[in-house]
């Protein structure tokens, strides 16, 4: 979303950027930017060129007495450097690692200087604000949660994209309405929002609206503002595993409950998958999920067992299920095996595509997989007109 924003409207953010100045005496900015998203950076370089050709940044801007020097910082793309004191310390060409708080950046940030942090969907709204008035913009959205949003609607779902809504607006018109449903005509599943650290919300929860205090107590919260659709196919220890996987990688490492605590928490979540979990694994997480939320330095390993912690309250029969050795959704490779049904007839496409040799087959009869020899790469599944190819419960490990 903020990437579409510096590509599109990056007037608008150098121009809120600005007035937030000048409304604070501000008189140095950065523009702090993944050096992956090269489009956004040159329409940035493009548009700050144009600021200073006019002068509207620089020293005594338009005779005003007033200054603002602002250049562009690139980033490595550190998921950390999301967190304000993180990428201070970047921008100070520091480790990005975020710092203890209090001082808070506003009274101690940039080389000790009190330092203004915003997104720039936050700066990209002032203008709006200033032309329309503060009482046309509170006038959208629900009572706690005022203006729009924009959100990365992705998934399963048949229309993706960028959407901006009002805030407020229910998750299921967004999913059933904006999005058009669930693609291949399967049925919705949960939604995960806030981004890899979110949490996955139930689809029969989905009439919440989307602000603040609804999305926290269902387990979740706004975050960077992505919305990702599962469907009925989605295994949630899996999905969870998948967000962990991530967040655990993106640890700076600096406190013990992030850089610990996450890689506890998947080697549980791994063991699940591979049908090795045991009794009281369900709880393990969970406690191992509370001390990270409390005992973590940032936001970020505050918010790393979201995915986990909200698949267990809204989804604990599938972990339970993984803990007996088995996949309700047929995802988890080690938890089922290709079986070829009565419903083969002897065509051989399976026997063709597939990469190892797993299946014998001899034209127009019932063709059989070798177990032993299936990597489950699910290509058989794919050519089969018949849907004869079916997944069963691997044997229980003993």
């Amino acid at each position: 979303m903020d990437r579409m924003l510096l590509e599109s409207y990056p007037f608008r953010i150098l121009e809120g950027m600005l007035i937030v100045a000048i409304a604070a005496g501000i008189e140095q900015g950065f523009l702090y930017i993944r050096d992956e998203y090269r489009e956004a950076l040159d329409r940035i370089n493009q548009a700050l060129a144009v600021f200073y050709e006019k002068g509207l940044l620089g020293k005594n801007i338009s005779g005003s007495g007033f200054s603002l020097e602002l250049s562009i910082v690139r980033g490595a793309g550190a998921y950390v450097c999301g967190e304000e004191t993180a990428l201070i310390a970047s921008i100070e060409g520091k480790r990005g690692t975020p710092s203890l708080k209090p001082p808070y950046p506003s009274e101690s940030g940039y080389k000790n200087l009190p330092t203004l942090v915003n997104n720039v969907e936050t700066f990209s709204l002032v203008p709006w604000i200033i032309n329309n008035g503060g009482e046309k913009f509170s006038n959208i959205g629900s009572k706690t949660s005022r203006g729009t949003k924009t959100f990365a609607l992705a998934g399963k779902i048949k229309n993706q994209g960028l959407i901006e809504i009002p805030m407020g607006t229910p998750l299921k018109q967004i999913i059933d309405d904006i999005g058009g449903g669930c693609d291949n005509g399967k049925k919705a599943k949960a939604v995960q929002t806030g981004g890899p650290s979110g949490g996955c919300i139930p689809y029969h929860m989905t009439d919440i609206p989307v602000d603040y205090e609804a999305l926290i107590s269902s387990g979740s919260f706004m975050g960077s503002g992505g919305l990702i659709v599962l469907d009925e196919t989605d295994c949630m220890v899996d999905i969870a595993k998948y967000f962990l996987q991530f967040t655990r990688d993106e640890s700076c490492g600096k406190c013990t409950f992030c850089r610990v605590g996450t890689v506890r928490m998947l080697e549980i979540l791994e063991r699940l998958v591979e049908g090795e979990g045991k009794s009281g694994d369900i709880e393990r997480l969970e406690n191992l999920g509370k001390m990270i939320k409390q005992g973590s330095m940032c936001g970020l390993g505050k918010a790393a067992p979201n995915p986990v912690l909200s698949s267990i309250r809204h989804f604990r029969n599938e972990y339970i299920d993984h803990i007996n050795g088995t996949c309700t959704t047929k995802k988890c490779k080690a938890l089922f095996v290709l079986q070829i049904s009565d419903d083969c007839n002897g065509c051989t496409m399976c026997a063709r595509v597939c990469p190892c040799d797993a299946i014998s087959s001899t034209a127009y009869e019932k063709h059989t997989i070798d177990v032993d020899l299936c990597v489950k790469c699910e290509s058989c599944i794919n050519v089969c007109q018949e849907n004869a190819v079916i997944k069963i419960d691997a044997p229980k490990k003993k």
